[in-house]
Parts: C-alpha cells; structure tokens; sequence
C-alpha cells in the first residue's frame, strides 16, 4: 500500500478548507462542491482521492460529525467562524474516521491551518476543541 504523501495531503486540506468555506457560504452540500472546485483549481500537486473521501465523508457523516463538535464548543455550533467551522469539520472527521493518522498530526495539522487563515486566536479554540475529541475518539492511541 502506497504511503500518503505528507506535503500532498497537508496541501489538500487548504483546498478542503476553501470547498468547505464555499459549500458555507453558497449552502451547497460538502458533496456538491466537490467537482466544480476540482475542475476549477489546479490540485496537480494534492491527493484529490483524499479530497473526494473527506468532503464526501464530512457530507455522509455530518449530523454526527457536528454533535461531536457541539458537546466540546463553549458556544453554538452555528456561532463558530466559517472558518473555524471547516477546520473542526476536517479535524473531527480525520479523528474519527481516519485513524491511521495519529491524532497529533490531526490536531498539528488544523492548529496550522488556523493559524494560516483563521482569527488571530483561533489556532487555540481549534486546538482545545480537538484535543478534547482525541480524547474521546482516539482513547487506545493516548
């Protein structure tokens, strides 16, 4: 089995952050946005297989992936930032369905992402809500 390219992966989560931001903004579903952002991007350089997994398991999971999120949030789901709300949608996803990456590359990787494009601050409420989810999700790898 093909190892994941590190550098490929941590690029598609900035797309999956953008497609996230959009579906946001436009009320798509995660799942619709999914084509029309991969004709309209160049991605040559991401994994565009894990791009389709994720949106699309964000999209089938949703109502359990934001209930999780919700009972780790000092505020309403709905009062999170759009950006805020992507990241936690990828992080919660990846703790929850992909634990073949360790819970600490995880959180590194939302923790940058927020720091890229999120608040000044947010980086740690993105970090305390996930930390909080590892330990629930990932309870064997702590």
């Amino acid at each position: 089995m093909n190892q994941p390219n590190p550098a490929a992966r941590s690029r598609t989560r900035r797309f999956l952050l953008q497609a996230l931001y959009q579906a946001q903004l436009t009320g798509d579903d995660f799942d619709a946005v999914i084509d029309p952002f991969v004709a309209d991007h160049n991605m040559k350089r991401a994994d565009i297989d894990y791009f389709r997994e994720v949106l699309k398991g964000i999209q089938d999971e949703l109502e359990t992936i934001r209930n999780l999120i919700t009972a780790r949030l000092d505020r309403g789901y709905e009062e999170l930032d759009p950006i805020e709300k992507a990241i936690l949608l990828i992080g919660t996803y990846e703790l929850q369905s992909r634990i073949d990456i360790p819970y600490k590359v995880v959180i590194n990787e939302a923790v940058e992402l927020a720091k890229s494009f999120g608040a000044t601050e947010s980086f740690k409420y993105v970090n305390s809500v996930l930390d909080a989810l590892a330990i629930d999700l990932r309870q064997t790898e702590r």
